[in-house]
């Protein structure tokens, strides 16, 4: 199987992604299917989903977030970050999807082009407390059911 990146990153890279979704929900006030469409259109995300070590390892969740933002253009005030917790459906949905996409190797357009980021938070109360592997078998059945 080919992964997206090396797995030394993963854990960070998650973690990462599950807070700047989090962050940029509860602290900069974005709706997060707006917010995760502006992080495919800045191109953030196919950095990220290349592996860009800088983006994966190199930055915190709201460094991720105001990266995004400045990629399109929107100068913000940055603000402290105020995490709801590790356990918010928007953290969860990015640490989730960063492992899918990781697994598969597929770019963040392709995995909401077939499964959309809202269907992917509707997961959360099923699937977060289980293994991941569970989650992403979900997530093939889905993907496929889209008509890939």
């Amino acid at each position: 199987m080919s992964y997206a990146y090396d797995k030394v990153y993963l854990n960070k890279a998650r973690i990462a992604l599950g807070r700047m979704l989090d962050f940029a929900v509860y602290n900069l006030k974005y709706e997060l299917s707006e917010f995760f469409d502006m992080f495919i259109k800045s191109g953030v995300a196919k950095r990220f989903a290349q592996g860009e070590v800088a983006l994966l390892a190199g930055m915190s969740g709201e460094e991720l977030a105001y990266e995004v933002l400045e990629k399109l253009g929107i100068n913000m005030l940055r603000i402290k970050p105020n995490y709801v917790s590790t356990s918010s459906e928007e953290y969860w949905t990015g640490w989730a999807v960063a492992f899918y996409q990781w697994q598969n190797d597929l770019s963040f357009a392709d995995i909401v082009k077939h499964v959309p980021i809202q269907k992917i938070t509707k997961l959360f109360s099923a699937y977060r407390e289980v293994d991941i592997r569970q989650f992403c078998d979900k997530m093939d059945s889905m993907y496929q059911l889209s008509g890939s």
